[in-house]
């Protein structure tokens, strides 16, 4: 029998060894590379009749007043700016209405490269921008709540049923730093932005992190109901034996899934896709490694040493010589 129980220190030691680069990073200003949701400003999609070359479309954006632009060419061939928020009507040195900001834009690229489609223009307003940050962080607090209270309840028939609740709340905290920090390096590094689908796709692996904490700790409910006898360990150990395959399964069907959308997906859903991935990798590892080892941790009183356990002073001794 593989012995997962007996090893519970080195998944915390490879954890800690996977967030504090992350954790570091969002410590760095600006934690994250906010998108347009955040900062408000104005996204436009446009795809030219005629090739167009990127730096030309940057330099004809410049003389309009936009050096700012940020212009991303897809693999489709259209192009997505970001820019300031555009303003309404605008006149002439006479008081003359010209048109608003965006069609004056609009034109001016018309005149240089000719026709084209607009594909997608969305505009964010600083008001906006701040009720979607906080509303977001509310929603990260009430699934927390929510989640920790409906464990309680469906575990209440067992010794210490907070417990679950509390570990599948770490888990799940484990898993959103992980994807933050993650994006954090993203950020600085291959200038990957976190937009409205970031908060979803968050949201979406706090979903699947929980869902599959639950299916372990219920298997570990079984076990300790029908061996109450065994030692705790003992039981955890089995749960994890015999929902593995079913947790492994689950999680590599959803991960082809989300590769291939992030591989042949539009260039719109790829931070979401993205956040979705690094989620469901982090979550399984989580739900097995992460949960259910501090579970036992727990149960033993172990929380207290858990520094010296870092470095062989707790109890790991296989599961096997605990009978």
């Amino acid at each position: 029998m593989i012995d997962f129980v007996g090893k519970r220190y080195w998944y915390l030691i490879f954890s800690a060894i996977l967030l504090v680069p992350g954790l570091i990073s969002l410590m760095i200003p600006p934690a994250l590379k906010p998108g347009i949701e955040f900062t408000s400003g104005a996204l436009i999609s446009i795809r030219f009749q005629e090739n167009v070359d990127e730096s030309h479309l940057r330099e004809k954006l410049k003389d309009l007043g936009y050096g700012e632009v940020i212009i991303q060419k897809t693999s489709e061939g259209s192009f997505l700016m970001r820019t300031r928020v555009l303003g309404g009507e605008q006149r002439d040195e006479s008081g003359n209405p010209t048109g608003t900001e965006r069609q004056l834009l609009e034109s001016g690229l018309r005149e240089a490269f000719g026709p084209f489609e607009v594909l997608s223009f969305d505009a964010v307003s600083p008001i906006v921008a701040g009720e979607i940050v906080r509303n977001a962080a509310l929603a990260v607090v009430a699934a927390s709540v929510g989640i920790m209270l409906y464990i309680w309840f469906a575990f209440r028939q067992i010794p210490n049923s907070f417990r679950y609740g509390a570990c599948a709340i770490i888990a799940l905290l484990h898993d959103a730093v992980m994807l933050l920090g993650m994006f954090s390096i993203f950020g600085k590094v291959f200038g990957i932005e976190v937009d409205s689908l970031f908060i979803t796709a968050t949201l979406t692996v706090i979903g699947f992190s929980v869902h599959d904490t639950i299916v372990v700790f219920d298997r570990i409910r079984e076990n300790v109901r029908r061996n109450p006898n065994k030692d705790f360990a003992t039981n955890v150990n089995n749960s994890l034996i015999q929902t593995m395959g079913r947790s492994l399964a689950t999680s590599l069907t959803l991960l082809f899934t989300s590769v291939a959308l992030l591989l042949f997906g539009g260039v719109t859903i790829k931070t979401f896709v993205l956040a979705i991935t690094v989620g469901l990798i982090s979550g399984t590892y989580s739900s097995i490694f992460v949960a259910s080892q501090l579970l036992v941790i727990w149960e033993y009183g172990e929380l207290g040493r858990i520094l010296g356990g870092l470095f062989g002073g707790g109890r790991t001794e296989p599961v096997s010589e605990r009978g």
